[in-house]
């Protein structure tokens, strides 16, 4: 699944919220996260910009983000929606083949998916099952990542 820029910079900045628990999902590996440079620095920018936070602790965001999710290089550009920031999310999830992309932007909701990725609001995804992955390349990455931790914690 994709985040959007502002799930991601919620669940960072506002401790407790649906955002957040999304986040634990994916810590927690019930969900595999897919992210962009692009999302990255649209996120640190917002970060830097409307919370005043030094470049040692966004370079300790950038860190987090970059080992929490899986990092997608979109291959191709997507202009659909007004928003270019909106536009990356849905070169990330296209270039993923991501099942989803959670989301509280109206823009994108009212889109109502694309090119068959759904769009969630953040407190929606409780109510479906866990995220499936339709793309082997995908699962594959899932697995490498699980088999990755998993020789961590014998070390």
């Amino acid at each position: 699944m994709v985040f959007d820029s502002n799930i991601l910079i919620s669940a960072l900045m506002f401790p407790g919220k649906q955002a957040e628990k999304a986040i634990v999902r994916t810590i927690e590996g019930r969900d595999q996260l897919l992210i962009s440079k692009p999302i990255v620095v649209e996120v640190l920018e917002v970060i830097a910009r409307k919370f005043a936070r030094d470049p040692e602790e966004l370079a300790r965001v950038a860190v987090f983000l970059a080992d929490l999710a899986d990092i997608v290089r979109p291959r191709r550009r997507i202009r659909v929606l007004k928003d270019d920031a909106d536009n990356r999310i849905l070169e990330c999830a296209v270039t993923a083949d991501a099942d989803l992309i959670v989301t509280g932007d109206q823009a994108m909701l009212e889109l109502g998916g694309f090119e068959g990725i759904r769009t969630y609001r953040c407190e929606h995804i409780w109510k479906r099952k866990k995220a499936r992955v339709r793309s082997g390349e995908t699962r594959e990455l899932r697995e490498i990542n699980q088999r990755r931790a998993r020789a961590e914690q014998r070390e």
